[in-house]
């Protein structure tokens, strides 16, 4: 079962971003996933498969 997941949500993934940030905002969400790092604005596409296996908690959810 796909994890509920809504563009505008702050999600937290156990993974690092380069910048040292691990906030992310939910731009597009669908197959691929388009995130924005909370800390550098820098854009990331992941597959849904790979954000979900990132994914340690969503922080703020945004419902529709």
């Amino acid at each position: 079962m796909p994890v509920k997941l809504n563009i505008g949500d702050i999600v937290e993934l156990r993974k690092s971003h380069p910048c040292g940030g691990n906030t992310f905002e939910i731009m597009r969400a669908g197959m691929d996933f388009r995130i924005r790092c909370l800390k550098c604005d820098k854009q990331v596409w992941l597959e849904r498969v790979n954000l979900e296996k990132r994914l340690k908690k969503i922080i703020q959810s945004k419902e529709e």
